[in-house]
C-alpha cells in the first residue's frame, strides 16, 4: 500500500526504490515537485495521473502514452521512445492504449466547445496541466521522461463549474462543493457522470502503476 502524502511539499521513497511526489495542480506546483525529486536523486521523471480527452474518439479509462508534450507557446518536448514502448507492451492487455501529442495547458479546459477548439488548433489527443513542467525539468538535466495519463473526462464531457470552484490546489473542498450545488443543482447530473468516469479511469491508473517497466528508465 502506498503511504499517504499529507503535504505537497513531501516526497517519499517507496519500497521498490521509486521516489514519489504529489505536486498538486498546475505548472508551478509540478515544477517544484520535479526538482524536488531530482534533488532527492531521481534518475528519470514520470508524469503520472489523469487527463482530459480532446480527441472525440477517446473514452474514459484509455491509457494515454504521449510521444510528445506541448505547451501553449508551441514548445514541444519528446518522451523517451524505448521506455514508452516497454510500458505500452506491458499494459496492452490491461486497457485501451493510445499514443500521440499531449497538451499541457496553463488553464483547465472545461467546456466541450473549448476542448474541440484545442483539439483542432493543436492536434493534441488529451490535456493536462503538469506534464510540460516535468518534461522541461527532465530535459534541463538530461534525464529520461515519460508521461502516463489516463483519460477521465472525454471530449464530450464539460467539467461541472461547481467542481472546478470547489477544487483548491488539487484538493476537493466538500463544503464549498455543497454550497455551489445548492446554487446550481443541475451540476449534480454532470458530477454523477464524472464520478462514473473517474471509477473507470482509476482502474486503468492502478493497472499502470503496477507494472515494473514504469520504473525502468533504461533507454533501449
Amino acid at each position: 500500500m502506498c503511504p499517504r502524502i499529507k503535504r505537497h511539499s513531501e516526497s517519499i521513497l517507496l519500497e521498490d526504490g521509486t521516489l514519489l511526489a504529489v505536486s498538486g495542480i498546475g505548472d508551478v506546483a509540478a515544477t517544484r515537485a520535479a526538482f524536488r525529486l531530482i534533488e532527492a536523486g531521481a534518475q528519470a521523471l514520470v508524469s503520472f495521473g489523469l487527463a482530459g480527452g480532446l480527441d472525440p474518439t477517446l473514452r474514459a479509462g484509455t491509457i494515454f502514452l504521449p510521444t510528445e508534450v506541448m505547451d501553449g507557446q508551441d514548445r514541444v518536448l519528446p518522451t523517451s521512445n524505448g521506455w514508452r514502448d516497454r510500458v505500452g507492451q506491458a499494459l496492452i492487455a490491461s486497457a485501451p492504449i493510445i499514443a500521440g501529442r499531449l497538451l499541457s495547458s496553463s488553464q483547465a479546459i472545461i467546456g466541450v466547445r473549448d476542448k474541440a477548439d484545442a483539439f483542432h488548433a493543436t492536434g493534441a489527443c488529451a490535456v493536462d496541466m503538469e506534464s510540460m513542467a516535468l518534461a522541461r525539468a527532465a530535459a534541463s538535466r538530461g534525464l529520461p521522461f515519460l508521461a502516463v495519463r489516463v483519460i477521465v473526462d472525454t471530449a464530450q464531457d464539460a467539467l461541472p463549474p461547481a467542481l472546478m470552484a470547489a477544487t483548491d490546489s488539487g484538493h476537493l473542498r466538500i463544503w464549498r462543493l455543497i454550497s455551489w450545488l445548492a446554487l446550481a443543482p443541475t451540476n449534480i447530473v454532470d458530477l454523477i457522470r464524472l464520478a462514473r468516469r473517474y471509477r473507470i479511469a482509476s482502474r486503468s491508473l492502478h493497472a499502470a502503476a503496477a507494472i515494473p517497466s514504469l520504473r525502468d528508465a533504461v533507454i533501449g
